[in-house]
């Protein structure tokens, strides 16, 4: 899986690392054959759509909105707006001379959430802005060519309307899934293979050039520049549209076959009625996947699984009783207490009001993409879970035994009860969950205070 989780996911990556809340869910319409959809036609003057006085006023909005890190120049999207005034004019002209030669991208490492590292590439912001501009000149012709089966980064799409076709298709039967997982697919990515897709939809010279000049703009690390031979560095905004092009030639192979499938940027899922045929759909999908786009499948990560086994998006598919219901991921759940003890942990010094900020911008975000699973019971023990922790911390907060029976009595506890639980020997974790400690600190307590449920 790519990055969000991938955010969203990783889903929950992004959307969840800002506190946003993902698109409402919408089922995915039925599906058109792939020989049924419309091509973008080849045209031959894409680069003056490109620079188009609207369509750049657009771009920049969109990259200021997005904000980001600055790239090797060390120019902030701030910074954009008066630059373009000053150079503007030569800039276009060497984009529609086809002679514009982006900056190389500034390489960032990050930890994944299930282990190992990840690539980012941090394109300029100069280079962003440029990059916005020609994705939606793009995106507007071929996003509607793309396969029903397609979720990510498209308009209009989210990783629920992802999870929801895909249970659907575990209700109707197929109890079989071919997880496929891509090894390193954003960075492995063939740019021959990927121009040439590009290619049989832009007949512009100028365009093809600056792609492929984008491609090949090398990455900076630790001050020196290293050129890139593969791949289309995350980070920028062109990279996720060619991702998804390159990634329709697998899904109208899937179509063609009439399979049931979902796919997520790299992320796909194939349902099927038995293991046996799931086997055979992975053999044959390896083969067209390392020999026709020159991807390479992740072994120890792509399986043929029940649905319960494996996980979508931070979601796993469950039978109980002959009910199907999508719950909340196990390892989505141990990240989510990983990050809260993080943010709750009893040594950090500061102020109970504090905590409970910290903790209510990351619940948002969280439970604005997992409150989607079909079980408010997960939800309610998560939030028991937390008001847990934050009793416990404010108890060793409270330190001595005096300061402690004091605050009980304060807050309500019969003095009996407050001078045993003050005296006790056990520790923080018990003592919290005990009668005098909950009574001082109920759950309309801490939602004076501010924090969220999850169970809504």
């Amino acid at each position: 899986m790519a990055m969000w989780q991938k955010n969203q996911v990783d889903l929950a990556s992004k959307a969840v690392a800002k506190g946003e809340t993902p698109n409402p869910v919408q089922r995915g319409t039925k599906a058109i054959p792939a020989n049924s959809r419309p091509e973008s036609p080849v045209e031959t003057e894409l680069m003056e759509e490109v620079v188009n006085r609207e369509n750049l006023f657009k771009a920049l909005h969109r990259v200021k909105a997005n904000a980001g890190a600055p790239g090797v120049d060390g120019m902030t999207v701030q910074e954009l707006p008066d630059f373009l005034r000053q150079h503007w004019p030569r800039l276009k002209e060497e984009l529609l001379k086809g002679i514009y030669q982006p900056q190389p991208v500034r390489r960032v490492v990050i930890a994944k959430p299930d282990g190992g590292s990840r690539n980012l590439g941090i394109p300029s912001a100069l280079d962003r802005f440029i990059q916005q501009a020609t994705l939606q000149v793009l995106q507007k012709r071929w996003d509607r060519t793309f396969s029903d089966h397609s979720y990510g980064f498209r308009p209009g799409r989210s990783a629920h309307q992802a999870v929801a076709r895909a249970e659907d298709y575990v209700k109707e039967g197929f109890t079989w899934v071919v997880d496929l997982d891509l090894e390193k697919f954003f960075d492995r990515v063939n740019h021959d293979v990927l121009m040439g897709r590009i290619a049989r939809r832009v007949g512009d010279k100028r365009l093809l050039k600056l792609i492929r000049t984008y491609l090949k703009a090398g990455v900076m690390e630790n001050g020196l520049v290293g050129p890139t031979d593969e791949g289309t560095p995350q980070g920028g905004p062109l990279s996720p549209l060619l991702s998804n092009l390159l990634l329709d030639e697998l899904d109208k192979k899937l179509e063609q076959r009439g399979h049931r499938f979902v796919r997520y940027a790299d992320d796909c899922n194939i349902y099927v009625r038995s293991e046996r045929a799931g086997q055979r759909v992975m053999a044959s999908l390896k083969a067209f996947l390392t020999q026709v786009l020159k991807l390479k499948v992740n072994e120890s990560k792509s399986a043929v699984a029940r649905p319960s086994d494996r996980k979508f998006l931070g979601f796993t598919f469950i039978e109980r009783k002959g009910v199907v219901r999508r719950y909340i991921a196990p390892k989505a759940l141990l990240r989510f207490k990983e990050r809260i003890r993080e943010l709750s942990g009893r040594n950090r010094g500061i102020s109970m009001e504090r905590m409970v900020e910290d903790l209510s911008r990351y619940l948002r975000g969280w439970r604005g993409y997992f409150a989607f699973c079909e079980t408010p019971w997960q939800l309610a023990s998560l939030d028991s879970w937390i008001r847990h922790r934050l009793r416990s911390f404010q108890w060793k907060q409270w330190r001595h035994g005096p300061k402690k029976f004091q605050e009980l009595t304060k807050r309500g506890v019969d003095p009996k009860t407050a001078a045993q639980t003050a005296g006790s020997g056990h520790g923080p974790w018990r003592l919290s969950n005990s009668p005098g400690p909950r009574k001082a600190m109920p759950n309309v307590y801490f939602k004076a205070l501010g924090l969220p449920t999850l169970n809504r």
